[in-house]
């Protein structure tokens, strides 16, 4: 991660060191901050002069480089806030994440941040650090030239102090975003079920319990949906509980947040088109993101008791593999009839749903699964679904979406898209055909909650990008682990 820290101005000096990069950034609305003039004056007048010609207005996103403009700079780039207005904890993180990108080739570097209220200075750390992210693990040949150089940032900000407080708070968060990306990256002949429990045990370091349930523990507790899943594949599962206790009555009902965790998903006999397969290791993710949550949480030393609990399984063909036509038992004692081994995630949630219920009578449970394509189909690439039995949680989390721009999108629920999964012969079938697919696979899980407050994101879109973005290199994304951290900070520590 890149080491970040905070001072106020002036600039500092280049003399007998390595040439040094700047971002200045720039409302649209607003006046020049003194950090402009002390720059234009370094570089002789040069910085005005480049704005007025590339009529640089300072919009939100927009970029303007010099490229070694004085002695001592390596490059000074000027990047655009947007209206004052309209600049909020998000905006400023998109800012510090493109200085972060601006100024990639640079060993160390300044941002600027004296247009930005000094609440907001976090913010443009954080937005630095995630953009900064890189999984570079298997590059065994890669050249100098194609590594980034930057190694620290230092932010200038009126309050120096209070920020670099505020960041050893938000610092474990994007640590928790990085467990999740690390996660979700790795490739799928390395992260095994076994080998997913064994770096989630690992996080006992930051005082979180960690428990593994293996195949004899879950056939007793009746996980015939989950397990079969997971018959086809020579790597057996796993269910992993991740336990924080950080509130006032460590034995209170916590919050809970579950993950689907399908290391590898082949389709099963109802086998995926090969080409895009390979992106199927992705389909991990919702178990990633609670990983790197409950990592967060305790990082930071969250008030509150959370749980997580992650249904990890490869789902893969052989002679053992589940058929299309089987009938499971579920944990609840609901029966399915399995139409098609490709909607296998429902079928790893519709257990540890169950499970978590009746272990742990918590408060509110948030589900998040790579579920559907149907999702993408919807909403793109741009929100994740949020389907809710209860509208406070809905709203709490759009909000908190929201706020750290991994954004939601409120989805239906009802019974004529529940009357689509009805069987022939069992209690419900895993799917129910191509209209409305998405909904109908949260109206299955939504028969195996009961009255617990609910919430289900589908992040099918949100949890791997083809492109980079403002806070996130092409790759892993990490969504939900600040969207949630948000919603626990704001709705259940106090």
């Amino acid at each position: 991660m890149l080491d970040i820290r905070f001072a106020a101005p002036p600039l500092p000096s280049a003399e007998g060191e390595e040439a040094y990069g700047v971002a200045l950034l720039l409302s649209a609305d607003g006046p020049k901050p003194p950090g402009f003039e002390a720059l234009d004056a370094a570089t002789g007048g040069a910085l005005s002069r480049a704005i007025a010609a590339a009529q640089f207005k300072g919009t939100a996103g927009k970029t303007l480089s010099l490229l070694a403009p004085a002695p001592g700079l390596a490059r000074v780039i000027a990047v655009g806030l947007g209206a004052q207005g309209e600049l909020d904890a998000a905006a400023a993180e998109r800012a510090g994440g493109i200085a972060a990108a601006s100024l990639a080739d640079t060993a160390r570097a300044v941002i600027v941040a004296e247009a930005v209220p000094s609440a907001l200075a976090v913010s443009v750390a954080t937005g630095a650090a995630l953009r900064h992210y890189r999984f570079d693990r298997y590059r065994t040949r890669e050249s100098a030239e194609d590594k980034p150089r930057l190694a620290a940032i230092t932010i200038h900000t009126a309050e120096p102090d209070h920020a670099t407080t505020a960041w050893a708070a938000a610092q474990a968060v994007v640590r928790g975003a990085f467990i999740t990306r690390d996660l979700v990256s790795e490739p799928a002949n390395i992260l095994t079920p076994a080998v997913f429990a064994e770096r989630i045990a690992a996080l006992s370091e930051l005082g979180l319990e960690i428990e593994v349930l293996d195949t004899a523990a879950m056939r007793e507790l009746g996980f015939g949906a989950l397990l079969g899943v997971a018959q086809g594949s020579d790597n057996p599962p796993k269910l992993v509980v991740i336990r924080h206790r950080g509130g006032p009555d460590p034995e209170a009902a916590p919050v809970a947040f579950i993950g689907k965790g399908v290391t590898f998903d082949s389709g099963g006999i109802s086998i995926k088109p090969a080409g895009g397969m390979e992106e199927m290791k992705t389909d991990m993710a919702g178990a990633g993101a609670v990983v790197g949550l409950m990592a967060a949480l305790a990082g930071r030393g969250a008030k509150v008791n959370a749980v997580g609990l992650v249904g990890l399984v490869e789902n893969m063909l052989s002679g053992n593999a589940q058929r299309p036509g089987d009938v499971v038992t579920s944990a609840s004692g609901q029966t399915i009839e399995v139409i098609n081994t490709d909607a296998e995630g429902r079928l790893v949630l519709a257990d540890v749903l169950w499970y978590a219920q009746e272990r742990f009578k918590p408060k509110l449970m948030v589900d998040l699964a790579t579920l559907t394509g149907a999702i993408v189909v919807s909403l793109g690439y741009e929100h994740a679904g949020l389907f809710a039995t209860d509208d406070t949680l809905a709203e709490q989390l759009a909000a908190s979406g929201r706020a750290t721009g991994e954004k939601l999108w409120r989805m239906p629920l009802g019974e004529a898209y529940d009357k689509q999964i009805r069987s022939d012969i069992a209690d419900m079938k895993n799917i129910g055909g191509r209209p409305g697919g998405a909904i109908t696979a949260a109206q299955f899980l939504k028969r195996f909650v009961r009255s617990t407050p609910w919430a289900h994101l589908d992040i099918a879109g949100t949890a791997w990008g083809n492109k980079d973005v403002a806070t996130a290199p092409k790759g892993a994304t990490g969504f939900g682990v600040r969207l949630l951290d948000r919603f626990v900070a704001d709705h259940h520590e106090g």
